[in-house]
């Protein structure tokens, strides 16, 4: 939220400080503002306010801004009077706005029938800049229309909260639900495992034993991230354990969601309701705001949100997992209705001023409107040329957030923003793709001693990591130099064996060939036993690297074809061509498959693998390349057959072999598509994307760790790095072939 805030005394910040309460107190919401103050000492103000800006101090706005894009909340809310910004007109605010990453939503609390010029020109920025515009009045939504020209598409009318909760008696609902003469036990919201609702369950015989006529209701369909995973199973271990206890005919399950309204008719026929979470770190739960404002009487475990609103004997609290003390306080409600009526008055005179849930609703609502479109809909930009058209030259090879990433064990997985992350350590997959960098970039450099060290640290890495127990290598390391694992997966046995060769192949350093060739040897039975597709093209990348150089190795000939046998044949006969592809999900450095292909082909002198190659490289072009501009398979899901591509989050990976395997399709056929899908792939890295925002970094010589609905992610890991590092080696040794490009510049450690 951006608005005043309380304690300081306006409408504005009453209104701020009461939906943000609401958002925090009723949804899954966790609200935090940014509080303009008209005084230079400020206030006193509450821990939900993180920032503060003078309303006056100009650069207080640029500051704000910056600090929203590092904190990165999904929605930034703008309270918006004219009169509580600096600048003409409050124009101040238009600064911040212009510079955030992240969707806004601005709820205009005056909106001019007859503004000043300056009046008119701060709305329209203000509506140009948000992607929703909140009213409290039908009267604003038509001058929004009328006298500003605004999208009725982009107007959402929302009321100002007040508390309205009737108070009924439980009689009228019951008889909706057949449970008349029942007394009725309720629990509401998406089913999870962590909502321990056998707790409740075990607590029911006793329950029954002194009130046979009870009736336990659990309203909710399944979460769907709990679905997703297992199924039904919780639901299902839920009604085995009620039979096992004989309570079957004493519950009722409601596997559904269901709206406001209908759930206001459940909690009407309801005496007691419970929520019985396992954990005290729950901070919200509008189940049991609604239950309150309905006024029944509570009975919970005391998490974070329960321990709040149920404190003052407007509840009852049970410790976390005793369904005994469940069965005991349930039973002393239902037997002594002085003391239900007194919970009942407290809860319900408690909660009277605190039920914004329909305006939290509503807000909730139209936040997640917007950012499913960001997600499914991504900021396309108009580029004044095409970047493979423009005169600007590929940047000059900076190492500099190599050498950063890297220490005495070799490269470090992960960065917070550009600085190296020690918690997550290391991985061969990393460190593989390290060494192969180093090997390009001394090709392409005056000096290479510094690279040559490099080549060696990560060469020393991948040797400590093979386990000659199993024969396998080692993935992730700890950064005490602890190796977490046996062996790692197959991708990334398949990764070594590709830094392997093309190290083997290409290093001018006759002891980095050495131990890379007698690793790469002794990885050759591992070669054989890998079954996975990416896992195999992996591989057999690096195989074709190493047979550059040592074309006379049978062995390792006879196994590049048993490979690539293998990856032809793992290609689904039966495919059809609006799904050319071997799996049911299109994931991450899809192109390399095709690359091993189409490498397979040409040196096995096998068109028809040559023809699959470009048959799913061309499919691969269409999912992701329109009119030169690359928007790559988001990892939010990544694409399933039968349903449509996610935009976010794009990977740095899935570019970078992109544009190796359009490259060799254009070394081999001449086809100027594949070149241009290559510019269209790297140019990606520099922000001609879906947000038109670089993920190069200029001055570090990092790479974003991919790009997010709101704009590149900050941080710079190795992998996004790596990434970007082997597409510009890729992309000026591609230039050097051409005879284009001469390379004078050195590298520096």
């Amino acid at each position: 939220m951006i608005g005043n805030y309380i304690p300081r005394r306006c409408g504005i910040a009453t209104f701020t400080s009461d939906l943000t309460d609401a958002l925090n107190t009723h949804t899954p919401a966790d609200s935090w503002a940014v509080a303009m103050n008209d005084r230079p000492e400020g206030y006193a103000y509450p821990e939900e306010v993180r920032f503060e800006i003078g309303q006056n101090d100009a650069p207080d706005y640029r500051l704000a801004a910056d600090y929203l894009n590092i904190k990165s909340p999904d929605v930034v809310s703008l309270q918006h009077e004219y009169g509580i910004f600096g600048g003409e007109s409050g124009s101040y605010i238009i600064n911040l706005l212009k510079k955030l990453r992240m969707p806004i939503v601005s709820t205009l609390h005056t909106v001019l029938q007859d503004p000043t010029r300056e009046q008119r020109k701060v709305l329209l920025q203000i509506a140009d800049l948000s992607s929703r515009l909140v009213v409290m009045s039908k009267k604003s939504c038509e001058l929004l229309m009328n006298v500003y020209g605004v999208s009725e598409d982009k107007i959402r009318f929302v009321h100002h909260g007040i508390p309205d909760m009737p108070f009924v008696k439980t009689s009228v609902y019951k008889k909706r639900f057949g449970v008349q003469e029942k007394k009725v036990i309720l629990t509401f919201g998406l089913l999870s495992p962590n909502k321990g609702v056998e707790i409740m369950i075990k607590a029911l015989p006793a329950i029954v034993d002194k009130h046979p006529d009870t009736v336990f209701i659990v309203v909710g369909a399944t979460h769907p991230h709990v679905k997703e995973h297992s199924g039904e199973e919780y639901r299902q271990g839920l009604e085995r354990l009620a039979r096992k206890l004989g309570v079957d005919s004493n519950i009722i399950f409601y596997n559904r969601f269901v709206e406001y309204s209908e759930l206001c008719d459940f909690l009407g026929a309801t005496d007691v309701y419970v929520t019985s979470y396992l954990h005290e770190a729950q901070a919200v739960s509008g189940t049991l705001a609604y239950a309150m404002g309905a006024g029944k009487p509570v009975v919970s475990t005391p998490y974070w949100y329960a321990a709040e609103m149920l404190a003052n004997d407007r509840g009852i609290l049970v410790d976390f997992g005793d369904s005994a003390a469940f069965s005991e306080s349930i039973i002393g409600l239902l037997d002594d209705d002085k003391l239900r009526n007194s919970i009942i008055k407290k809860a319900y005179s408690f909660s009277r001023g605190a039920l914004w849930k329909n305006v939290a609703a509503d807000y909730l609502n139209i936040f997640d409107e917007i950012r499913k479109e960001r997600l499914e809909q991504p900021r396309l930009w108009t580029f004044p040329d095409p970047l493979e058209k423009s005169k600007t030259s590929i940047p000059d090879l900076n190492l500099g957030h190599l050498f950063t990433m890297t220490d005495d064990t070799g490269i470090l997985q992960h960065a917070t923003y550009s600085i190296p992350e020690y918690t997550h350590g290391y991985c061969i997959d990393d460190n593989a793709r390290a060494l192969i960098v180093a090997v390009m970039a001394a090709l392409q450099t005056a000096d290479p001693k510094p690279l040559v060290k490099l080549q060696k640290r990560y060469l020393a890495f991948i040797q400590h990591a093979y386990n000659e127990e199993n024969g396998q290598f080692r993935n992730f390391m700890s950064f005490d130099r602890r190796w977490l694992e046996d062996g790692g997966s197959e991708d990334s046995q398949g990764r070594t064996i590709w830094g392997l060769g093309v190290c083997s192949a290409l290093s001018n350093d006759k002891g980095c060939t050495s131990l890379s060739t007698r690793l790469f040897h002794q990885a050759i039975p591992l070669l054989e036993g890998l079954q996975y597709p990416r896992s195999i093209a992996f591989a057999l990348v690096g195989v074709h690297a190493y047979l550059s150089r040592f074309s006379g190795d049978t062995e390792v000939r006879r196994i590049r074809g048993m490979l690539a046998d293998r990856l032809f044949d793992s290609f689904p006969k039966e495919n059809t061509d609006d799904w050319p592809w071997f799996e049911s999900t299109v994931s991450y450095a899809n192109a390399k498959l095709p690359q091993a292909l189409l490498l397979s082909g040409q040196w096995e002198v096998r068109p028809d693998m040559t023809e699959l190659g470009l048959k799913i490289l061309d499919w691969l072009i269409s999912l992701q390349i329109q009119n030169n501009h690359y928007s790559a398979v988001g990892n939010n899901g990544w694409l399933t057959k039968g349903n449509t591509k996610p935009c976010f989050d794009q990977q740095p990976i899935e570019a970078q072999a992109m544009m190796e395997a359009c490259l060799l399709a254009f070394k081999m056929t001449q086809d100027d598509k594949y070149l241009s899908a290559a510019l269209a792939a790297f140019n990606w890295f520099l922000g001609q994307n879906d947000l038109n925002e670089p993920l190069y970094d200029y001055t570090t010589g990092g790479c974003r760790d991919g790009l997010t609905p709101d704009g590149p992610n900050l941080n710079q890991g190795a992998e996004s790095t790596l990434a970007w590092l082997l597409s510009i080696l890729s992309m000026h040794g591609f230039h050097a072939e051409q005879g284009r490009i001469h390379y004078t510049e050195t590298i520096e450690e």
